[in-house]
């Protein structure tokens, strides 16, 4: 069994000896009482990424959707299935978040497919069909920097995308109306894996600022 994740096994081995054996107040309470995260965050599942990690949480502190480069998807007709707004229902409206972040970040693997590819349209790939939520962002910055590197392409793309996400979001009637009641609010945020540097969007100033 040389492909058995050994190290997962070792690591739940010290979370379980942190957490129930020595110090399981934490748990205790968590099961207790429920969850009530106030901030819901929905990052990439690339697996350098992990809000957890990056905002040094506890268990219980956030209420986490990740999926391919941190997309939000807008208001849609019920066909299908829809797992990251099942799950920001869920959040807003069951656990009553008061703070919603869109978490991107630098060196993106979904939009660098969308970069290199100039735009979707694999027949059949999921991944494309994911990826179609933010052509619109990667049309504007090849429009907006046709003479910039490759790479620079990427980075705007990635902020970019997280902006789409955020006008998603307000395209929900029950997001919308929390958010001009004061109860709720968006964040656009991107972490800079390689210079380990956190953004945030600054409306007023309209780009991202070191935070």
């Amino acid at each position: 069994m040389s492909d058995f994740p050994l190290k997962l096994v070792e690591g739940f081995r010290r979370f379980r000896e942190q957490h129930f054996e020595h110090n399981d107040s934490l748990y205790q309470q968590l099961v207790k009482e429920g969850q009530t995260p106030k901030t819901l965050v929905v990052a990439c599942c690339d697996s350098r990424v992990d809000p957890a990690l990056v905002f040094d949480c506890d268990p219980g502190d956030l209420f986490v959707i990740r999926n391919v480069a941190n997309l939000v998807p807008p208001l849609e007709d019920h066909h299908g299935h829809h797992g990251t707004t099942a799950a920001i229902e869920y959040g807003v409206g069951t656990l009553g978040v008061k703070h919603i972040i869109v978490l991107g970040h630098a060196h993106c693997g979904g939009i660098n497919a969308l970069v290199e590819k100039g735009g979707v349209g694999t027949p059949g790939s999921y991944i494309d069909d994911w990826m179609c939520l933010v052509e619109s962002a990667r049309a504007e910055v090849m429009a907006e920097m046709p003479q910039a590197t490759r790479a620079e392409q990427e980075r705007a793309c990635e902020k970019r995308a997280i902006l789409v996400s955020l006008s998603n979001l307000r395209t929900f009637p029950w997001i919308r109306e929390r958010v001009e009641n004061g109860e709720l609010h968006l964040h656009g945020w991107y972490f800079d894996i390689k210079h380990g540097q956190l953004l945030r969007y600054d409306a007023a100033a309209r780009d991202f600022v070191a935070t």
